[in-house]
């Protein structure tokens, strides 16, 4: 078994230090005020209430969803994260002093679920199918391993390690046990995680109970509401698939169902198959992500194409304007990858973190850090949006907080995080997956190497690193190879060194000394993208894309009816970066031509072709991640083309 091990990362890159800094200054803050119901005309949440109530320090009603409580854990660990990066005492005691009260409202027995401590006492694992009880407990395991590991303070580890020792005792093959499952998967991956820290055997046992019956039959599910006296379904659905529970999770053949749970379990699966080197497990992820990656994901790395049930729907079905793309469901693609990437050292899974980082993940969040997008649509348009209830989900403009709220926190911890995701030890080997300024270490063979990296991505190719071991020693460090570069350089003190390609990554061995200077140059061509021609949504359409970062065209650069817009095939498209602009962007520009009418058609709805002109006019893209960041107006990222 092999895994990523740690790394201590320092950042020092300005695109990702904004973003961090935002999330210290201003979202954890402003999330603080909204678990505290003091955001004025946003929708109340009541979280921290919640725990006041179960805790008997105040009266009241219990007031949310069933997993509110989640809200809180994720608030927690982008504490931690954001600790992590630069210490602020403050900030830490009032985590502290939140931690200390779910250390009250936790029950006597270990069992931790204010929903069910205040609103249905009596009634707990009645039903796990709808209620989320573990996967409550599962954000706040992966809580308390991140403020663990980054303060080295165990209260709510010790608080959580109660609740999974209790857990184990209500679930599993015992006679007086619940062989069962939540519907909405999480416990298992934190539980990884949980054993991780503490070296306790039984709780990877357990997460590997979780994900070994899922899907048994006579269903589980089927069981449990038989006897609370509830039908086999909910309202909403008629399938298992949409918890993955359709079929035990080694016959799952293509991703179905809600999004966020599917790749959640997706996690879970993939480091549990590194964990017991599981090789059905490995090649059942392998399979389901070459389904998702190759033919339900976006070019945004947005998953999850259908409002109803949040879901997948089926092979090449993207629509662009009624796509749901849940900013959590892009999250969790990265937490996939992540450990697909500990399976394997495939470029292919770094390709697809550095996608949704860039695109389908920060587009959620505004750019001054106190608005949020839950849905991540690739065309607007906003009078749709507020006139037909298909669209209800779509929104033009960001909101300041949701009922449903997973998506802000979810965010935070994402960004205060991004440091994990950069650099790896596999084999002896140092990896760098991600371009992001930054300082870290690796240990290879016997020895640390200090390892620096500089650079301006994602608008710039040119990336710099200074090696510093403690001695010379032999090794290996590996560069991932973008899958969008069309070509690479690497130099080693100013002579090309010598790479070997494999998989996506650039391997380089050598004596490594102090003071070593690498260059690695890969540059960004503007690509005209095209979808497969199954992908009928995009057919007669192109976007672009430079590097990394999806375009997209609004209405305050390109006028009403970006419809009647397309893009010249051949002409040329200039680009520039405007430091002022959205917090300073690559823009890009070129020619295009507008349909119109002729003025003798007069107001008809149709017409002849020969009535249809078009013009000449020019285009300006900016970055997906940064549409709506400038007042309301039609966005789109497909746009027409005589190519």
């Amino acid at each position: 078994m092999t895994v990523h091990s740690k790394q201590q990362v320092k950042l020092t890159d300005s695109f990702w230090c904004r973003y961090q800094s935002l999330v210290r200054e201003k979202v954890i803050p402003y999330q603080w005020q909204a678990l505290n119901d003091q955001i004025e005309g946003a929708a109340p949440s009541h979280a921290i209430k919640n725990f006041r109530i179960a805790a008997g320090e105040e009266e009241g009603e219990f007031h949310g969803f069933v997993f509110q409580d989640s809200d809180v854990a994720k608030w927690i660990e982008a504490v931690a994260y954001s600790l992590e990066t630069e210490r602020d005492l403050e900030l830490e005691r009032t985590c502290d002093e939140v931690i200390d009260l779910i250390g009250r409202a936790q029950q006597p027995d270990g069992y931790l679920n204010t929903y069910y401590t205040v609103k249905e006492p009596g009634k707990r694992w009645t039903n796990l199918r709808d209620n989320h009880e573990l996967y409550v407990g599962g954000h706040f395991i992966e809580a308390a391993v991140a403020y663990y590991e980054v303060t080295g303070k165990k209260k709510l580890l010790n608080i959580m390690c109660q609740f999974v020792d209790y857990v184990d005792t209500i679930f599993g093959d015992g006679e007086d046990q619940i062989r069962g499952y939540d519907g909405h998967q999480e416990i298992e991956l934190a539980l990884i995680k949980l054993y991780r820290v503490t070296e306790e055997v039984r709780y990877l046992k357990l997460a590997q109970f979780f994900i070994d019956i899922r899907g048994e039959q006579p269903h589980f599910f089927n069981l449990e509401a038989e006897k609370r006296g509830d039908k086999p379904h909910r309202w909403f659905h008629d399938s298992y698939s949409y918890s993955q529970s359709h079929l035990p999770v080694r016959e799952q053949e293509v991703a179905s169902g809600h999004a966020v749970r599917a790749v959640y379990m997706f996690t879970a699966m993939a480091d549990l198959a590194n964990e017991l080197d599981d090789e059905s497990l490995k090649k059942t992820c392998q399979r389901l992500w070459n389904n998702v990656t190759q033919k339900q994901m976006y070019l945004t790395a947005g998953i999850g194409s259908a409002e109803f049930g949040e879901a997948f729907s089926f092979d090449y079905d993207l629509p662009n304007d009624l796509s749901y793309t849940e900013t959590c469901a892009s999250i969790g693609l990265v937490f996939w990858a992540q450990k697909m990437l500990a399976l394997e050292a495939n470029g292919v899974y770094g390709d697809v973190i550095e996608r949704a980082i860039y695109n389908g993940t920060i587009s959620g969040i505004q750019l001054d850090g106190t608005k949020f997008f839950y849905v991540n649509p690739l065309e607007v348009w906003p009078k749709q949006a507020y006139h037909r209830h298909d669209y209800k989900h779509v929104k033009a403009e960001r909101q300041p907080w949701f009922g449903c709220a997973c998506c802000p926190p979810n965010i935070a911890r994402l960004i205060a995080s991004i440091g994990s995701y950069v650099y790896s030890v596999r084999d002896h080997i140092g990896f760098v997956h991600l371009y992001i300024a930054s300082a870290t270490a690796f240990t290879l063979g016997d020895t640390r190497v200090e390892v620096a990296q500089t650079s301006n991505f994602p608008w710039s190719g040119d990336i710099q690193f200074t090696v510093n071991p403690e001695r010379s020693v032999e090794g290996t460090l590996a560069f991932r190879i973008p899958g969008w570069a069309r070509s690479f350089s690497l130099m080693v003190n100013g002579e090309e060194a010598h790479t070997q390609v494999s998989k996506g990554y650039a391997y380089v061995t050598r004596t490594w000394n102090q003071g070593d200077e690498i260059h690695l140059d890969i540059p960004m061509e503007i690509e005209r993208m095209v979808a497969h021609p199954n992908a009928k949504a995009n057919a007669g359409k192109i976007a672009l894309q430079r590097g990394p970062v999806v375009y997209c065209l609004e209405q305050v650069d390109n006028g009403e009816n970006l419809a009647s817009l397309e893009i010249n095939g051949d002409s040329l498209i200039e680009e520039r970066f405007d430091e002022e602009l959205l917090n300073g962007v690559m823009v890009l520009s070129g020619k295009a031509k507008r349909t119109e009418v002729t003025s003798d058609v007069g107001q008809a709805l149709y017409m002849r072709s020969e009535d249809v002109i078009t013009n000449e006019t020019t285009f300006t893209a900016i970055p997906y991640y940064a549409w709506a960041n400038r007042g309301e107006g039609e966005m789109t990222v497909w746009v027409r083309s005589n190519m």
